[in-house]
């Protein structure tokens, strides 16, 4: 219990231990290691949003949320190049692919979701690490690109916060291994996931496809009390993460009474996004300068308040 209590100082530091690159059994041999910088997607604007002149935006819960484990962040914009997605692959130490309410299948974010997630499996595949978060959107986005075709089913999820019913995968995964055990029960027994989507990939779903089978590890389920649905999972062979739930909002969004904000929420929180940075450390890609890397950093953004508008408090808009 007292490593909960001092979760905030024990994540500082857990964060200046050496961890495993790709390049050397032992030690990361790359500065980029200490100093991650993690891509975050954009997407298209809907018509709620406050800025009319706008073409993307990026929810401001995500920055802070890879930002609270130590990463800095680069907002990867829609309707780019490949080429230029690709320079920016190999300078990118990780990307997350936030939720939003885009088109999994036709939108920018689409498109260049794969992008990347070609890439990273064919860099994974050569022992080049990089990995992958999928939130809400972010996690069916990923379901699509592995099945290569539709696999989401209707739920009532829209707006509830659940606990999480783990798998016997949970245990040995390499998401939850360096979670306490009082955090992991307070998972099964705490409403502490926030859902805010109307498609999930069902238990049924996944159990009949072999290319969603053979590729995910699935670590948790919910229910809507009609159909059962994965809400975490982590590939088998790269390091590809999804959650269907949103982590972000425990402590950075206060626009719905449903969102968790215990200090058990919060600590969830904190455990997954270092967690995930700790995985982008992980990688040896790097920007060819600090001056170039500074150049793209979301700190030359402004945040606009947006929680009068949308469920988001503040948003970067682009």
């Amino acid at each position: 219990m007292r490593a909960l209590l001092w979760f905030p100082l024990l994540s500082l530091l857990a964060l200046t231990l050496p961890h495993l690159s790709t390049t050397s059994p032992t030690s990361p041999t790359s500065s980029s290691s200490q100093r991650p910088v993690i891509g975050i997607l954009s997407q298209e604007v809907s018509r709620y949003d406050p800025t009319p002149d706008a073409e993307s935006y990026i929810a401001a819960s995500y920055v802070k949320f890879v930002e609270s484990a130590g990463a800095r962040v680069v907002p990867v914009m829609i309707n780019q190049t490949e080429e230029e997605y690709k320079a920016l692959f190999y300078s990118l130490n990780g990307i997350l692919l936030p939720g939003g309410g885009v088109s999994i299948y036709s939108s920018g974010y689409a498109r260049a979701s794969k992008i990347f997630y070609d890439l990273a499996i064919e860099a994974n595949q050569k022992g080049d690490f990089f990995p992958i978060w999928g939130t809400c959107l972010g996690f069916e986005q990923l379901a699509y690109l592995t099945a290569q075709k539709p696999v989401l089913v209707n739920t009532n999820t829209t707006s509830v916060t659940l606990p999480l019913n783990f798998t016997n995968e949970a245990k040995g995964s390499r998401m939850f291994q360096d979670f306490p055990d009082e955090l992991m029960r307070a998972l099964e027994t705490e409403a502490l996931t926030e859902n805010s989507h109307m498609w999930s990939v069902s238990l049924e779903t996944y159990n009949s496809n072999d290319d969603l089978k053979t590729f995910y590890k699935v670590l948790s389920t919910n229910t809507d009390g009609r159909t059962e649905f994965i809400s975490t999972w982590e590939a088998y062979d790269y390091p590809i993460y999804g959650v269907q739930w949103h982590p972000e909002k425990n402590p950075f969004e206060w626009t719905r009474a449903y969102y968790a904000h215990s200090s058990n929420a919060v600590k969830v929180t904190f455990y997954f996004a270092n967690f995930f940075v700790n995985e982008a450390r992980k990688s040896v890609h790097s920007f060819e300068s600090e001056e170039a890397v500074r150049k793209l950093l979301i700190y030359r953004h402004s945040q606009t308040y947006a929680g009068d508008q949308r469920p988001f408090e503040q948003i970067y808009y682009f």
